[in-house]
């Protein structure tokens, strides 16, 4: 595979690599440094893509095992969920302070899920991709991925409507 085989097979998912990475490591300079690892990783073995069927499902399980690893290590003792991609231009102040809000609410429910399930509501609800695919990225059935996106769903909806009800705790 020579450079612009490489570029237009890894490019169109690179961002999906650092949105990922930013879902489960603190900060975007985090996310900034494990995307370019994954980028290194990938054009040093990239005479191997070629036996990959998906290389962007391969580059996302890369990404995972290479977010968790760095949670796991004694230097990522203080990294935490963190996720900005939502945006909304021409509303008023007042309405964006709510939206802000909501938002800010819903991060924080993601955040106390367990792992597995953050990891899920990322790549199939943010990142869109298919349950089999996800079923690959995480060594899972897509059954299993359905029940523990749909419990996931739920907690959150339960939470959301819990504050909603009751005001915020």
């Amino acid at each position: 595979m020579n450079e612009s085989e490489f570029l237009k097979t890894v490019m169109p998912f690179k961002d999906k690599v650092f949105r990922v990475a930013k879902r489960l490591l603190i900060s975007v300079e985090e996310a900034e440094d494990a995307t370019q690892e994954l980028l290194f990783k990938l054009w040093k073995n990239k005479s191997k893509l070629v036996e990959y069927n998906s290389v962007e499902a391969f580059a996302m399980t890369m990404t995972k095992n290479y977010c968790f690893d760095r949670l796991k290590s004694k230097q990522a003792a203080n990294l935490k969920l963190v996720h900005s991609n939502y945006k909304e231009n021409g509303i008023s102040l007042q309405n964006k302070l709510e939206l802000n809000d909501s938002v800010d609410i819903v991060h924080q429910l993601i955040e106390n899920l367990p792992e597995q399930q953050k990891l899920i509501i990322q790549l199939r609800d943010i990142e869109e991709y298919e349950f089999d695919e996800i079923a690959k990225m995480l060594d899972m059935k897509p059954t299993a991925i359905r029940v523990s996106l749909s419990r996931a769903r739920k907690t959150i909806k339960e939470q959301l409507l819990k504050q909603h009800k009751y005001g915020i705790s």
